[in-house]
């Protein structure tokens, strides 16, 4: 099955739908991304851009609110507190301290700018 995300005028993801992978192929069987682009703009009108489930291309999954951007060729997370940095190599957003990784459960603290320890 693809994976098709509509972008609304700023290019944000408004929705993501599954089509089958029959509605993309061409005269020879080769899937192409405009017939199910085509496809979905003529179910539903709009812009849309195919999305990978297991990020062989784009980057990441889109997922509602992403936001698709077209010079990387990637949808992008929103960002999910100020002082996260984008790695511009996988398109996610990093914190500027690593997150532990001894096993327990942690928090971001955007105040303190530090992982804080779930209880």
């Amino acid at each position: 099955m693809a994976h098709f995300a509509e972008l609304d005028q700023n290019n944000t993801v408004k929705r993501v739908i599954v089509v089958h992978n029959n509605e993309l192929l061409d005269a020879d069987g080769n899937e192409v991304e405009q017939n199910g682009i085509n496809f979905c703009q003529a179910l539903f009108g709009g812009t849309w851009v195919q999305t990978s489930y297991n990020g062989n291309f784009r980057k990441n999954f889109a997922g509602t609110g992403f936001t698709f951007d077209a010079d990387r060729d990637a949808f992008i997370a929103p960002k999910p507190f100020d002082s996260w940095t984008l790695d511009e190599e996988t398109c996610r957003w990093e914190p500027p301290v690593p997150h532990p990784e001894d096993g327990s459960a942690y928090n971001w603290n955007e105040e303190i700018g530090s992982w804080v320890a779930v209880e």
